[in-house]
């Protein structure tokens, strides 16, 4: 469950990433893409992205347990 929890935020997010700065990073070598990419996305991942999921998920259970 974890690791679908994380990749419903990796996908999406290095898809948006690269969808906005991809053209202007191409022209970097690519460990300092992957650089850039990892310092800007591992924290919206660990701090914002998950606990989001998470947070729906909860509230999703948590509703069907109600009813």
């Amino acid at each position: 469950m974890a690791s679908l929890k994380i990749w419903l935020v990796i996908y999406p997010s290095i898809t948006l990433f690269l969808s906005l700065f991809g053209e202007n990073l191409s022209v970097l070598p690519l460990y300092q893409r992957t650089g850039i990419l990892t310092l800007c996305l591992v924290p919206w991942i660990v701090f914002a992205g998950v606990p989001f999921v998470d947070f729906v998920i909860r509230s999703l259970t948590a509703k069907k347990e109600k009813i």
